[in-house]
């Protein structure tokens, strides 16, 4: 076997890849968020939150290698390399950056070639929606937002498969900026004035409730709210950057805007 051969998996993304390659008997820990795959849960003991660890768990799994997610996880990995455990925290934002992400992963277990044809699937999926996205007859105005209070809109990759979805993210000049406290919309005048067809929500775990959002003040203008393009995609699907978004997330955003689509037909 080569690479490491006892990985505790601090956020989601690297367990689903794990599993999707065949390599989830290296995997001795996961973070309690996970979901997918659902198995997942059920055969590994669940031993960090996103900002937290339950670090004496890990250090008893003896793991030879840990991978989380993001510079909100620097504390996690300092503590975790103090005791001599090797730590690697990617940072990925974009569509490119997860497809690089799963082959970076099979390449780290001695994968490449299962990683590879992971991720060719993955570009055939992009692919072939954003075909089908380019027969619509229309794009849509999207605002994606991701937390209600304050509110925040989507992050880059979320902005890139809408764009791949056949609609048009209505705040892009926030879609890059990596921190959520950079994608805070302080004003709701500024969703009212960018007028979107479609609004998505993804309220990261907590449920979307889409009287609330509508009773906004002047929301009622807004033509998504006007024409009841109120719509949740779950958070598991579309805000962890690993194959969920590519496959399940992109193709719940197809789904959405296909079906707005069909009302001007």
């Amino acid at each position: 076997m080569q690479g490491p051969r006892r990985i505790v998996c601090l956020t989601e993304e690297p367990t689903e890849v794990l599993y999707a390659l065949g390599e989830q008997d290296r995997i001795v820990g996961i973070s309690g968020f996970t979901v997918r795959p659902p198995r997942a849960r059920k055969e590994k003991p669940k031993v960090s939150a996103f900002t937290s660890a339950k670090i004496g768990e890990i250090l008893k799994l003896k793991p030879d290698f840990a991978i989380g997610f993001s510079d909100i996880q620097a504390d996690i990995a300092r503590e975790l390399i103090s005791h001599g455990i090797e730590v690697w925290i990617s940072n990925h934002r974009s569509v490119e950056g997860i497809l690089d992400y799963i082959r970076r992963v099979g390449a780290l277990v001695g994968a490449s070639e299962k990683a590879e044809a992971f991720a060719s699937e993955a570009e055939r999926h992009i692919d072939a929606v954003r075909e089908g996205a380019a027969r619509l007859p229309r794009r849509p105005r999207v605002y994606f937002e991701e937390w209600d209070e304050p509110m925040i809109s989507g992050i880059r990759w979320v902005a890139e498969l809408i764009r791949v979805a056949g609609g048009d993210d209505v705040f892009p000049e926030l879609a890059n900026e990596s921190l959520a406290k950079n994608r805070i919309i302080a004003n709701d005048n500024e969703v009212i004035r960018r007028a979107p067809d479609i609004i998505l929500a993804s309220w990261c775990g907590k449920k979307f409730r889409p009287e609330k959002m509508a009773a906004r003040p002047g929301w009622d203008a807004i033509p998504a709210v006007r024409d009841q393009q109120l719509h949740e995609i779950k958070s598991p699907t579309i805000l962890q950057p690993g194959p969920a978004a590519l496959f399940d997330g992109l193709d719940a955003l197809h789904a959405v805007i296909g079906n707005w689509a069909k009302r001007l037909e």
